[in-house]
């Protein structure tokens, strides 16, 4: 089984029109949006911190939860998106989470800082769909990209060769190339792709440096 490769746009908004306009600005060249939330508790930053909407597209929804209390979000919105991505690091009940995001039928996957070793979510690869782990420090639109990350992409691929492995922080056409050979499916891009004047044209860039 081949693993689809997919350049996923990362939405961090601090009003619900910017929310939109970001939206609508990569709805028509992905199948996948990110939604970036965050508490301003478990990261220096807020984003979708207000009840949103979103646009109907024809697109899927992933929630990033960059926020304290993952349990309280899944409660209040979990039915909205199609994949809930919860930081290992914010919670101690990894399983309860997984019951939860399972209950109402959605995927469920965690997240994983820079400072957090692959071997932390080994117990719960065979009730996850996905694992996303951060190529920088998470909280901001920019932050440089953490080399020493393609090692632990590597490990987790040895792993599991069928879990969907997605990548999220500092991805370019510069550096697409490091996580793909590392073994990563799943490719976030935020402010490459939503700061770009032509969006189409920044994720064929990325697209291009793909290997089959």
């Amino acid at each position: 089984m081949t693993l689809k490769k997919t350049i996923i746009p990362a939405i961090i908004a601090k009003t619900q029109e910017e929310f939109e306009t970001r939206i609508l600005k990569v709805k028509d060249f992905v199948d996948l949006i990110q939604l970036d939330f965050m508490d301003n508790k478990f990261v220096p930053n807020s984003s979708i911190d207000f009840d949103f909407e979103l646009p109907k597209t024809s697109c899927q929804f992933e929630a990033h939860l960059m926020v304290a209390n993952p349990k309280d979000w899944i409660s209040r919105y979990g039915e909205t998106v199609d994949t809930v991505l919860v930081h290992y690091e914010s919670t101690h009940s990894h399983n309860q989470i997984i019951d939860e995001v399972k209950s109402k039928d959605k995927k469920v996957g965690f997240v994983l800082n820079p400072e957090t070793p692959v071997s932390k979510i080994f117990d719960f690869l065979d009730r996850i769909d996905q694992v996303l782990i951060m190529t920088v420090n998470p909280g901001f639109y920019g932050s440089p990209f953490l080399l020493e990350m393609v090692e632990k992409i590597r490990e987790l691929r040895n792993q599991k060769p069928k879990l969907d492995i997605e990548v999220d922080g500092g991805i370019t056409k510069s550096t697409i190339e490091l996580v793909d050979k590392a073994g990563a499916n799943m490719f976030v891009s935020g402010s490459y792709i939503i700061k770009s004047e032509n969006v189409k044209e920044a994720i064929n860039n990325l697209k291009s440096k793909l290997g089959e």
